[in-house]
C-alpha cells in the first residue's frame, strides 16, 4: 500500500492528462446514473482527485492554463447562445423581468450575507451577484414539451441575458475598484475606459469578422478566427481594469448573429470546448475545494442553506411578481421561477473571481468556505430548477388546449424507414409498411441495413445487398418504389439516426430484438439509445402469426397521450392498418383518450370497426393478456421518459411484456415528440450524457424484490 501511494499525487503531465481525459469520459456516465447535473459532477471528481480528496493528482500549470481558458470559453458560449431578436422584440418586458430578476435576490442575498453570515460588504455584494445570475440549465426540458414560443419561457431566456450582462457588470466594476483609492475619479476614468472599450469592440469586431469569414471559408481558420477574437476581446478588457470574462461574453453578444446555432463553425467551437476546456476547468474547481471543511459541522449546512434560500426566494419574488405585472397566469409565473433560479458555471466563474481579490498578504475575499457553498447551492438550485420547470411545463400542456396536436392530412410528411436486418422478418416488416402508409401520397418507402464495421464487414455487406434486393423486388409486387442502401456503422444506433435524417424520413419501422441468446435484454443492443436518441415515431414490431391472418388488434393506451404531438400519427396507422385487414380495433385508455380517439375515427376513418374499452390504471396489462389470442396484435403506445404522457409503471414494461406476452403478436409504437434530438448540439448547460435508468431506480427495484421474498415466505 505503501508502493501505492508513493506513486500519488501523480506530476507526470501525459499521466495527468490522461486521468483528466477518463474523467471527462466517465463522470457524465456515473453523473447521469445518478441523476446529477454533469457540471456538478466534473467538479465532484476533482474534490476527490485533488490535494483535498485522494490526492490523485497535482494541480500543476496546465490546470491554470486550460482552467483561464475554460472559464473564457463558458461566458464566450454564454452570449452565442443569447436570442437576441426574441429580447429586441420584447424589450420592455425583458428589461424589467430582467432588473426584478437580477436586483430582487442581489439585494436579499447580499443583506442576508452581511447581517446574518457576517461576511465583509463586498464579499456580501459578490454573493448577491452570484445569486443575481442564472442559467437555464432547465432549457432542454421546454424543448421536449414545445413550449419554446410561450411567453413565459422567451421573458425567462431574454431576461437571463439581462441578469447575466448586469451581473458580470457589478462584478467588473468591484474588481475593477478593490484595492484603489476609490473615489469620483476613479469612477468617471472607469466608466471612460469601459464606454471606449464596448465602443471599439462593437464597431471593430463585425467589420473584422465580414472582411475574414467573406474571404476565408476554411474550417480550421475560421475557428482560430474567432478564438483570436475570444482571446483579444477578454485582454482588452482586463486591460481596461474590467474581468476578462466580461469581455469574453460581450465578444460572444457581438459574435451571435455572425455564427448561426446550427453552422458547422457553431458546432466546432461548441464540441472543443465541451470536449476539453470547460470539462478541465471544472476538475480544476474541484480540486481547489477542501472536503474536510463540508464535515466540520452544522456550520457549511447553514451557510448554503442561507445562500440557497434567500437567493432561489428572491428569484421566486421576481417571477412571480412579473407574471402578475404582465397579467399572465399563475402557472406562468411558476415556469418563469424554474427556469431563472438555477446557477452553473458562470456562478464557478464569479466566485473565482472573488478569490484572485487579494484584502491582505495571503488573504482572498472569497475564502473555501464560501466557494463550498456556492458550488453546493450550485447544486440545490438545479435540482430545484429542474423540478419546477418539469411540473410547469406539464401543467401547461395539460391546461392549454392549443396544444393539442391537430392533423393535417393535406401536408403528410409520411415518409416510411425501414430497418431491416434478418430475411424471415424483412417480408413482414414490408407488409405491415405497405398497410400503414398513405396510397395516395404514393410515396416510395426506404430500407436500410447497417452493417458493422469490422473484418467481416464485406461479407455483411454483401448479404445486406442481396437482402434488399429481394426486399425491393417484392416491393414492386406491391406496386410501391422503394429506396434502399446499405450502410457501414461502427454504432448501429447512429447509422440508424443519421441515415434516417439524410433521408428525410418521417417514422421507422423494424423488428423488435428476439435474439435473446446474444444479448437477454429486452431492448437488445441498441433500440434504447435509438428511441432515446430520435424524436420521430418508432414501431417496434414482433409477428408469431403472418399479418393477414389477424382478426384483431388491441391497442393499449397510456392517459394524456393525446397531449402528445405524434397523438395523430400512430391513430392514423393503426387505422389504415386496420380498414386493410379488415379486422376489430379495440382501445383501452382513460375516458379522455378514448373520446378523442372515437372522435378521430368517425370523421376519418368511420368504416373501421372499432370499440372502446375504460382502463383506469396502468397496472390492468398484465390482466389483459389473458383475452389475446393467436390472431390477435396486442399494441402498446409507450412515451419516452420525460414526456407529458410518460409514467413509472411504464419502467415495468419490458418484464411485463415478456413475462405475459411471450409468444404473441406485438407492437410498441414511441409516438412522436416537440423537436428534433441532435447529440451534436450539447452545450455546458445540457447534460453531456443521458442513462435511461438511475442508480435510484435499480435501489427501489432491489428494496421492492427484497420484500416480495419476506412475502413469500410468511
Amino acid at each position: 500500500m505503501q508502493m501505492l501511494l508513493s506513486y500519488f499525487p501523480i506530476t507526470d503531465p501525459t499521466l495527468i492528462f490522461c486521468v483528466v481525459l477518463l474523467i471527462i469520459l466517465f463522470a457524465p456516465i456515473i453523473m447521469s446514473k445518478l441523476r446529477i447535473p454533469h457540471i456538478i459532477g466534473m467538479v465532484l471528481a476533482g474534490m476527490i482527485v485533488g490535494k483535498y480528496g485522494f490526492n490523485i493528482l497535482q494541480r500543476d500549470d496546465s490546470f491554470e492554463l486550460f482552467g483561464k481558458v475554460g472559464l473564457l470559453y463558458i461566458m464566450f458560449l454564454a452570449g452565442l447562445e443569447m436570442d437576441m431578436e426574441s429580447v429586441k422584440r420584447n424589450s420592455n418586458r425583458f428589461l424589467i423581468f430582467g432588473l426584478l430578476t437580477c436586483f430582487v435576490p442581489l439585494s436579499l442575498t447580499w443583506i442576508m450575507a452581511e447581517h446574518i453570515l457576517g461576511y465583509s460588504s463586498q464579499a456580501s455584494f459578490l454573493l448577491g451577484c452570484i445569486m443575481a445570475s442564472n442559467t437555464l440549465i432547465a432549457y432542454p426540458i421546454i424543448g421536449r414539451y414545445g413550449l419554446q414560443r410561450e411567453s413565459s419561457v422567451m421573458l425567462s431566456v431574454g431576461s437571463s441575458m439581462i441578469s447575466l450582462f448586469l451581473a458580470l457588470l457589478m462584478l467588473a466594476a468591484l474588481a475593477a475598484s478593490y484595492g484603489e483609492d476609490v473615489g469620483v475619479g476613479f469612477w468617471l476614468l472607469f466608466l471612460t475606459k469601459f464606454v471606449c472599450y464596448c465602443g471599439v469592440s462593437v464597431w471593430l469586431i463585425p467589420k473584422l469578422t465580414r472582411f475574414f469569414l467573406r474571404r476565408y471559408s476554411d474550417a480550421v481558420m475560421q475557428f482560430i478566427f474567432v478564438l483570436a477574437i475570444l482571446f483579444l476581446s477578454a485582454a482588452a478588457s482586463e486591460a481596461v481594469g474590467v474581468e476578462g470574462i466580461v469581455g469574453a461574453f460581450f465578444s460572444g453578444l457581438i459574435l451571435n448573429r455572425y455564427i448561426p446555432h446550427v453552422s458547422p463553425l457553431m458546432n466546432r467551437i461548441e464540441f472543443i470546448g465541451n470536449a476539453l476546456f470547460i470539462p478541465y476547468f471544472l476538475i480544476g474547481v474541484g480540486m481547489l475545494i477542501d472536503v474536510s471543511s463540508l464535515f466540520e459541522g452544522p456550520h457549511m449546512l447553514f451557510i448554503v442553506t442561507m445562500i440557497a434560500f434567500f437567493g432561489t426566494f428572491g428569484k421566486a419574488v421576481a417571477a412571480y411578481l412579473s407574471s402578475l405585472l404582465f397579467r399572465l397566469p399563475q402557472v406562468a409565473g411558476r415556469m418563469m421561477f424554474g427556469l431563472t433560479s438555477a446557477h452553473a458555471a458562470g456562478a464557478i466563474a464569479m466566485v473565482l473571481v472573488g478569490m484572485r481579490l487579494e484584502i491582505s498578504p495571503g488573504v482572498y475575499l472569497v475564502n473555501n468556505e464560501i466557494l463550498n457553498g456556492v458550488v453546493i447551492m450550485i447544486l440545490v438550485t438545479c435540482l430545484i430548477s429542474t423540478m419546477t420547470t418539469e411540473q410547469a411545463a406539464r401543467q401547461i400542456v395539460l391546461c392549454d388546449k392549443s396544444h393539442l396536436p391537430v392533423t393535417n392530412q393535406q401536408r403528410d410528411d409520411e415518409r416510411i424507414f425501414l430497418c431491416v436486418k434478418y430475411p424471415e422478418i424483412a417480408p413482414q416488416l414490408l407488409e405491415l409498411a405497405v398497410m400503414m402508409r398513405n396510397q395516395k401520397l404514393n410515396r416510395e418507402l426506404v430500407a436500410l441495413n447497417v452493417v458493422y464495421d469490422d473484418q467481416k464487414a464485406a461479407i455483411n455487406r454483401e448479404h445486406g445487398l442481396q437482402l434488399l434486393e429481394k426486399l425491393e423486388q417484392r416491393a414492386s409486387g406491391y406496386d410501391v418504389k422503394m429506396q434502399t442502401q446499405v450502410r457501414l456503422a461502427t454504432n448501429i444506433a447512429n447509422g440508424i439516426k443519421h441515415a434516417f435524417r439524410e433521408f428525410a424520413a418521417s417514422e421507422i419501422i423494424m423488428g423488435m430484438h428476439v435474439h435473446t441468446d446474444n444479448n437477454p435484454k429486452f431492448w437488445g443492443d441498441f433500440i434504447q439509445s435509438l428511441y432515446n436518441g430520435l424524436s420521430r415515431q418508432i414501431v417496434l414490431t414482433r409477428f408469431i402469426e403472418p399479418l393477414n391472418t389477424l382478426r384483431r388488434i388491441e391497442v393499449v393506451v397510456p392517459s394524456r397521450a393525446e397531449f402528445e404531438p405524434g397523438f395523430h400519427r400512430w391513430l392514423e396507422r393503426l387505422c389504415r392498418m386496420a380498414g386493410n385487414l379488415d379486422c376489430r380495433i379495440e382501445f383501452h385508455g382513460r375516458q379522455e383518450s378514448l373520446a378523442l380517439i372515437r372522435e378521430y375515427i368517425t370523421n376519418w376513418h368511420p368504416s373501421v370497426r372499432s370499440e372502446y374499452t375504460y382502463m383506469a390504471h396502468w397496472n390492468e396489462l398484465p390482466r389483459l393478456a389473458e383475452t389475446i389470442r393467436s390472431d390477435h396484435m396486442f399494441v402498446v403506445v409507450t412515451a419516452r421518459k420525460g414526456t407529458i404522457s410518460y409514467k413509472s409503471a411504464l419502467e415495468r414494461l419490458p418484464n411485463e411484456l415478456m413475462q405475459h406476452f411471450s409468444g404473441k403478436n406485438l407492437m410498441i409504437i414511441f409516438p412522436d415528440q416537440y423537436g428534433d434530438i441532435k447529440e451534436e448540439n450539447m452545450t455546458f448547460t445540457e447534460a453531456q450524457h443521458h442513462e435511461e435508468s438511475s442508480i435510484y431506480d435499480a435501489i427501489l427495484r432491489w428494496i421492492n424484490k427484497q420484500r416480495t421474498k419476506k412475502f413469500l415466505k410468511k
